[in-house]
């Protein structure tokens, strides 16, 4: 009976690593960054619609995910996607986030009409505001951007909810649009994000 108590741990810690326990949630590797399959937020189930890589020349940035209720691969199926939404981004080398906030300004008024866009400045920037508060963002550090019906584009940087949500609509559709724009950042995180190949 030892003999085989002494056989079967050691077979069951084999076996355990080979079939992940009930319930574990499969992950995809974008650049040495896990992200789920799928998520539970703001109390809705959402699965990775597509995640890749934003690169800046031949330097890697940041990685990408989308997570939606329902699969889409058009910008259009996903800005009218129901339900919450949340696009995930981890840091892969460190940058200084009052340029990503410029960045991030100049790529929403990049990807609509000017007059539309001077309707969303005073949330532009507060938007900034939020990114120069946190001078520069390291390596492995992580921000979200959140839509939440009834509640509006909620911020989350390094973990924590930033002031106060941005309730129109037009204003998460417009930051949506940095990278699934007709102009988008970087064209292959676009395709990658829309369910294609990963960048």
């Amino acid at each position: 009976m030892k003999n085989s108590q002494r056989f079967c741990g050691p077979l069951l810690a084999l076996c355990l690593g080979f079939f992940p326990a009930a319930g574990a949630a499969s992950t995809v590797d974008v650049s040495g960054v896990q992200l789920q399959e799928s998520i539970t937020a703001n109390g809705s189930k959402l699965v990775l619609n597509g995640a890749g890589v934003r690169y800046k020349a031949v330097f890697k940035v940041y990685t990408a995910g989308l997570y939606l209720s329902q699969k889409a691969t058009t910008t259009e199926a996903v800005l009218a996607a129901p339900g919450p939404k949340r696009l995930t981004m981890t840091m892969l080398r460190e940058i200084d986030s009052t340029e990503l906030g410029k960045l991030f300004s100049r790529g929403m008024q990049d990807n609509m009409d000017r007059s539309e866009f001077s309707k969303l400045i005073p949330g532009v920037l507060r938007m900034s505001q939020v990114f120069s508060d946190h001078k520069r963002l390291k390596e492995g550090e992580t921000f979200m951007v959140d839509w939440v019906p009834g509640t509006g584009t909620v911020l989350t940087i390094k973990g924590k909810v930033e002031g106060e949500p941005f309730k129109e609509p037009e204003f998460y559709n417009a930051l949506m649009r940095i990278w699934l724009g007709p102009k988008p950042a970087d064209w292959q995180l676009k395709e990658a994000l829309l369910g294609g190949k990963k960048s």
